[in-house]
């Protein structure tokens, strides 16, 4: 089945369309089908299929007190970025709207006019205000919530379940995980409550979520644990729990809950067609967010490990392109300069299948090295030409983004000339000065320039684009369009199934396979 949905973050009011709708539903499972055993040590469930608590009041009365409301102000001028930026109860959602008036009338003229004076770079700045949710983590007043919720506020209020408003200051942020501390000052100290263990929890366990949807302060509402692990896309470090409890714009950094009581996640984003809950919301593990938080209540600030490596899944074209079976781990698109991957001689083309002991998929290795203390030493197993290899690397620290050099003039390769590779799709040039300025690649940048590709072709199919660059044929460096061309004919020689280029686009190094001698060749 196909559903048409949005993602959209618990507080946002953008949103972006997936799909279209169409296809039946799944049929239902045939009637009485035996039920699994329960694994071993789970907890006993009183009744056939009668898991539920008789009542969630108990708990929700001892939690509510210490989940807050987070209203945020913030001057925008009309037509500045600020605008668009996510934030519960902001965007261009809170403008008036055209009312439907007779053509020709004053009042048309009258709300035409106004509604231009809004949108003119010329108009006045306006305050726009954002809703969101936040809980207490220390009676001092420590609050967490998400950082887009808070993100270029002028002023931070919070509102207590008895209607306290306190002004809050930010302690710090984290944009790669969506995360921010707050401080209030109180004469009494606060409820909190606190951090669970977020990897004790399995998929069926009861959870509640509680926080303030579309500002109707201190909302329960209960569901299940849906799913663990869920990437979204949405960072680099997606590790999410998936939960059918409803949760809504202003959710956003409101706690989801255990039956113990204990935070085991921050709500931060739903999947959604029409704005509101369907029943797929996702939460930041406790896990991975009690680090954060603690680092941020330290030093305002959040340092994490560094591998210094670009890597990428490995598909199953891939693993033939490599000789891999089977096809797992994180392939090395790049190493960066002077890093500790590069001290500790990793080279592109490995395959990460390990770190410390523990089994590797390729997006998960991100996160994973991120949590590691700087300095420390971590052993990574990698497949390197057919045979497992110990890789001790030194875990750095992971560095603020650098800005750009200006590119500079550098000569084409002499002979160099424009080659069409028309079995697999596209065409390819030498990266001369002219190429570097038309797509604004950097001097330092090397390989052989994608001229052209073939609408519908292999390239275009794998996501080749015109101004891509090829820098690596089955691991080994190419610096011209014979060079690369000839490469290729020595793996088709070869009986190779497939063959790897490393190319480098928009989004930077990755490794694109392309069938040889196959059904799939054109």
């Amino acid at each position: 089945m196909r559903l048409s949905v949005r993602l959209l973050r618990a507080g946002s009011l953008s949103c972006l369309l997936l799909a279209g709708v169409s296809g039946p539903v799944a049929a239902w499972a045939a009637e009485g089908a035996a039920l699994p055993a329960a694994p071993q040590g789970a907890t006993p469930v009183a009744g056939r299929l009668n898991g539920a608590p008789d009542s969630f009041a108990d708990l929700a009365a001892r939690l509510l007190p210490a989940v807050v409301n987070v209203s945020t102000t913030q001057t925008v001028k009309s037509g500045s970025d600020d605008e668009d930026e996510d934030g519960d109860g902001g965007g261009d959602d809170q403008l008036p709207q055209m009312p439907n008036f007779p053509q020709g009338s004053p009042f048309e003229k009258f709300f035409h006019d106004f509604m231009n004076r809004q949108s003119s770079p010329d108009a006045p700045p306006r305050r726009m205000q954002a809703l969101g949710s936040g809980f207490i983590i220390d009676p001092a007043g420590y609050i967490v919530t998400n950082n887009h919720v808070i993100r270029h506020a002028d002023k931070i209020t919070v509102t207590l379940q008895d209607n306290t408003v306190l002004t809050a200051r930010a302690v710090g942020h984290d944009d790669r995980t969506d995360l921010a501390l707050l401080k209030v000052e109180s004469k009494k100290p606060l409820p909190a409550v606190h951090f669970g263990d977020s990897d004790k929890r399995r998929v069926g366990d009861w959870v509640l979520a509680i926080g303030n949807p579309f500002g109707l302060s201190g909302t329960v509402t209960a569901g299940i644990i849906s799913s663990r692990g869920r990437n979204i896309d949405q960072g680099p470090y997606d590790d999410f729990i998936q939960t059918d409890a409803p949760i809504n714009k202003g959710n956003s950094g409101g706690p989801l809950f255990d039956m113990d009581g204990d935070v085991i996640g921050v709500n931060t984003a739903i999947y959604s067609p029409s704005g509101g809950s369907v029943g797929i919301g996702f939460s930041i593990p406790a896990n991975e967010a009690s680090g954060i938080v603690e680092q941020l209540r330290k030093t305002g600030k959040v340092s994490r490990g560094w591998l210094g490596v670009r890597i990428q899944n490995v598909t199953q074209d891939i693993a033939d392109g490599l000789g891999l079976s089977p096809a797992r781990g994180a392939l090395v698109a790049g190493v960066e300069k002077d890093g500790p991957a590069a001290k500790g001689k990793l080279q592109t083309g490995d395959v990460i299948q390990t770190l410390d002991g523990q089994p590797i998929e390729g997006k998960a290795l991100p996160r994973l090295s991120a949590q590691l203390p700087v300095g420390t030493v971590a052993h990574l197993g990698v497949w390197r030409h057919g045979k497992m290899v110990d890789v001790p690397v030194t875990i750095g620290m992971l560095p603020e983004p650098a800005a750009e050099p200006d590119a500079k003039p550098v000569a084409a390769p002499k002979g160099a000339a424009e080659v069409s590779l028309s079995t697999l799709g596209f065409s390819v040039g030498p990266l001369d000065a002219a190429a570097r300025q038309k797509y604004n690649l950097p001097s330092g940048q090397k390989g052989v320039l994608v001229t052209s590709v073939k609408d519908g072709g292999l390239a275009s199919d794998r996501g080749l684009r015109e101004g891509d660059v090829v820098t690596e044929v089955q691991q080994a460096e190419v610096t011209s369009p014979a060079d690369l061309k000839k490469r290729i004919e020595a793996a088709q020689k070869a009986h190779k199934k497939s063959v790897l280029l490393l190319v480098h686009d928009a989004d930077g190094l990755r490794w694109v396979p392309f069938p040889l001698n196959g059904e799939d060749a054109p």
